[in-house]
């Protein structure tokens, strides 16, 4: 976020967030959470005087530091940052004169050369309080930095009781929402029953005699008769052809997949037509060929 002449809250964690780095008159607020020690080198590691100044910011060191007085954890960039205008359009303007002696990183160059500075200052997450949240979604934050990280930050929203929850209304996420119709779920008869189960369905979806588990369908999903999603991400425009089998993918926009085919059932066979993820996840980007 940039503060400019104008700008606006979202969400009570911006609100918190946002009066500390006024109060503070930082140049840079970076939000930071606690993660295991050992964990820490996949992250933008921060290490934080008591005053809150940030002392250094080391992106995925293999040796990270460690918080004062508590040797097993770390602070971590969230990647949430909030900026003065001036000061941040003067930053990205030294560091664009450097050429190829600078990566242009938000991370890698433009926070470290603040840090320098001595303008940039921590929000601690832990810290942060939402209206309406239990005490167990306190502090809830993932890295979706790799497919697999993305598919299980996926995953956990449609579990039975989701660690962070879509549905509190006391802090409602605000999004585009498209002037679309609701879902519907048609055919009704032995092994012809439109239906989505433990899954997650958007405006405009059309399950039609085929079935969902375990999966999100996002707006404007079609699944045909006898067709089998499970375990699967579909993005907006997906349509799965009668009879097809989806298993533990993630199918990005518009992809079309023809009648019958099978994506998640034969792991070796997809390896030599698509991305397969390390944990076996089938990942189809837009516009590629579904193979039968």
């Amino acid at each position: 976020m940039v503060l400019g002449p104008q700008h606006h809250d979202r969400g009570r964690h911006q609100r918190q967030m946002m009066a500390q780095h006024i109060e503070s008159g930082a140049a840079v607020t970076v939000a930071v959470i606690r993660v295991p020690i050992k964990e820490a080198s996949s992250f933008g590691v921060i290490e934080a005087r008591e005053s809150g100044e940030i002392a250094s910011f080391f992106e995925k060191p293999a040796k990270p530091k460690s918080l004062p007085n508590v040797p097993d954890e770390a602070f971590v960039s969230m990647g949430n940052y909030i900026f003065d205008a001036e000061v941040l359009r003067d930053v990205i303007t030294r560091d664009a004169e450097k050429g190829e002696a600078s990566r242009h990183d938000i991370g890698g160059d433009i926070i470290p050369a603040l840090v320098d500075e001595g303008v940039a200052r921590v929000y601690d997450f832990s810290h942060n309080e939402i209206p309406g949240q239990t005490e167990r979604e306190k502090g809830y934050w993932r890295d979706v930095g790799t497919l697999d990280a993305y598919y299980q930050a996926s995953m956990d929203t449609i579990s039975v009781d989701p660690i962070f929850s879509f549905y509190n209304s006391q802090w409602p996420i605000y999004t585009n929402r498209p002037a679309l119709p609701p879902a519907k779920f048609v055919f009704d008869v032995e092994d012809r029953r439109g239906g989505a189960f433990e899954s997650v369905v958007g405006a405009g979806v059309v399950v039609s005699g085929g079935t969902a588990r375990r999966s999100i369908l996002s707006s404007e999903v079609r699944i045909h008769s006898y067709a089998n999603v499970e375990d699967s991400i579909l993005m907006n425009g997906v349509d799965v052809g009668r009879g097809a089998v989806v298993r533990r993918a993630i199918i990005d926009k518009n992809v079309v997949v023809p009648e019958g085919a099978q994506i998640g059932v034969d792991l070796a066979a997809d390896r030599e037509r698509y991305t397969v993820t390390d944990s076996g996840l089938v990942v189809i980007g837009k516009g590629d060929p579904i193979a039968m």
